[in-house]
């Protein structure tokens, strides 16, 4: 049996020749490439950048909303205590004394003066 190869082509052969096409196409694809890496490249640092001014944005927004949030406990403690400041005053309306003297003064009687006592002692 006798060997029969195949045929070399002319690139094969002579490599100068059919190596300097496709190198030209090859570094027109890659000159290509590289361009489209560096749109790619230029839109990962916007984004980069409008990240982190979202970023930014959101911290001042949690430290606003924080703030709302310490506010609306404040609020909502006053508001807590308004029932008893409310009872406080109609007790004290409803113990109001009669005079027993002379009736100088002209109109109804007023309630009670309220004064708050504190209940523990504060520290100078």
């Amino acid at each position: 049996m006798a060997f029969q190869g195949k045929p070399l082509t002319s690139s094969l052969r002579h490599p100068s020749i059919g190596g300097s096409l496709s190198s030209s196409g090859q570094s027109s694809l890659l000159a290509t490439r590289i361009n489209e890496k560096k749109v790619e490249l230029e839109n990962l640092k916007q984004l980069r950048d409008l990240s982190g001014d979202l970023a930014t944005q959101m911290q001042a927004l949690e430290q606003k909303l924080a703030t709302l949030s310490d506010g609306t406990e404040a609020v909502a403690a006053v508001l807590a205590n308004w029932h008893n400041v409310l009872r406080a005053i109609n007790m004290a309306s409803m113990k109001v004394p009669k005079s027993k003297g002379v009736d100088d003064e002209a109109g109804p009687p007023l309630p009670q003066t309220l004064v708050r006592i504190p209940s523990q002692l504060q520290e100078i």
